[in-house]
């Protein structure tokens, strides 16, 4: 496959990624809460092929490897480093199977933030691009199309998983992850970052998960008047404000039980969540603002994905069961619904 085979297929039109493994699997119970470590892989790989599948059909041009933090501190913390290998190649393969069912599709090999990053540590620098060069290897290995480099708060951090994955020859997305400071933890602007990793090679930069599309868009807006390479954007379907940027900080004072960590983040994020229809209002934002990498990041789930691609102008085939209010017992038109039964509507 050649080496643009991503910017050549953004030069013609939007890509649709599909993420929000980490969520979606907790919700169905195959991830814990809190660790979100992609064990699945391994112990419940039918489940992940199931999630990729749904993705797929939803309208994801992207199968991406489900090794969001499946690097070797992760699994260091939860004392199974020695299924590092294993998991990535496993999930990497599954991502190749799923992908190949739909001709076009692309394989995504994914590194991410480690959380071990530090500015002033060289020795964790150098721990971390071990991790970066190991991964991407895996990828390589495994026939992925690209490499996604994404959830990075630490500028180095991400300039150095660019780094590792331009090694690779492979098309590379990179994508930052502002936290509430509105800008990288090293203390480097969000846009003057997207900039240095246009510069360092990146096909396509954007940012990607903990904010949702109210404080998400704006900076990607910012980004794409910046650079000249393609921008991604993939909020969480989740309703942060500019007085609760992320998800992380996100409140609910209508919570008549609250979570038992003290916070809504990850557990009760759920009375937070955007709609179908304001994800989609997300997507035509961005799609008229020239943002052709697109998609939903943790919290999505298929219907999201399905918005973004009708969004995009797609009939994926999840489209088939897309609303039809029309035949709604209560709310519908069609004629041969009673009218003393459509008149309960308004009193329901």
């Amino acid at each position: 496959m050649s080496s643009d085979v991503l910017t050549s297929r953004l030069d013609a039109g939007p890509v649709v990624c599909a993420e929000g493994f980490l969520f979606e699997l907790e919700r169905r119970g195959y991830l814990t809460a809190g660790e979100f470590v992609p064990e699945v892989a391994l112990e419940e790989p039918d489940a992940l092929r199931s999630l990729h599948i749904d993705f797929q059909r939803a309208g994801s041009d992207i199968v991406e490897a489900f090794t969001y933090n499946g690097h070797r501190e992760k699994m260091r913390v939860i004392g199974k480093e020695e299924l590092l290998e294993p998991l990535n190649r496993q999930a990497l393969r599954i991502a190749r199977e799923v992908a190949d069912r739909v001709p076009g599709n692309l394989v995504a090999g994914n590194i991410s933030n480690t959380n071990i990053w530090d500015p002033n540590d060289s020795g964790a620098q150098r721990d971390v691009r071990g991790m970066f060069e190991e991964m991407v290897g895996w990828a390589v290995e495994e026939g992925a199309d690209i490499i996604i480099a994404e959830t990075f708060y630490y500028a180095g951090e991400a300039e150095l998983a660019l780094e590792v994955a331009k090694a690779s020859g492979l098309p590379v997305v990179s994508m930052l992850a502002p936290m509430a400071a509105n800008e990288l933890m090293d203390g480097i602007g969000i846009v003057e970052t997207a900039q240095r990793l246009e510069q360092g090679g990146a096909d396509v930069v954007g940012l990607n998960c903990f904010r949702g599309p109210e404080t998400l868009l704006p900076w990607i807006r910012r980004i794409r008047e910046a650079v000249s390479v393609h921008v991604g954007a993939l909020p969480v379907p989740y309703r942060t404000t500019e007085a609760e940027p992320t998800f992380f900080n996100l409140s609910d004072v209508a919570a008549s039980v609250p979570s038992p960590h003290g916070r809504t983040f990850p557990t009760a994020l759920d009375p937070l969540y955007a709609n179908r229809y304001e994800i989609r209002d997300f997507a035509e934002k961005a799609l008229a603002d020239d943002i052709r990498f697109i998609g939903v990041c943790c919290g999505a789930s298929p219907v999201h994905i399905r918005e973004v691609a009708e969004a995009a102008g797609r009939t994926p085939a999840a489209s088939r069961y897309s609303e039809n209010m029309s035949n709604h017992f209560m709310y519908g038109s069609n004629e041969r619904l009673p009218e003393h039964i459509k008149g309960l509507g308004a009193s329901a």
